[in-house]
């Protein structure tokens, strides 16, 4: 049977290659999939130190999503674009 840490991680593994092909929404959605199977896991072994702490990198992870979405996010991966 396929735990949720397993589906998890592939789920991650497909985030990761979605991002590197430059899917970066798709990739996203991926890992915020991903990170509800280890939400998941974490209640299923009562560790609620743990689910206390995905839910808040999601958290994160959706607020930079809609930031991203919005425009504002004004970081670039190139140097010189990120100097004002």
């Amino acid at each position: 049977m396929v735990s949720f840490a397993v589906i998890g991680g592939i789920l991650l593994n497909i985030g990761a290659y979605l991002t590197f092909k430059g899917k970066i929404y798709e990739s996203v959605a991926a890992f915020l999939l991903a990170d509800l199977c280890w939400v998941i896991m974490a209640y299923e072994r009562d560790d609620y130190l743990g689910m206390f702490f995905i839910v808040v990198g999601v958290t994160f992870g959706v607020l930079a999503f809609f930031k991203m979405q919005t425009g504002k996010m004004r970081k670039n991966l190139n140097k010189d674009d990120n100097d004002i």
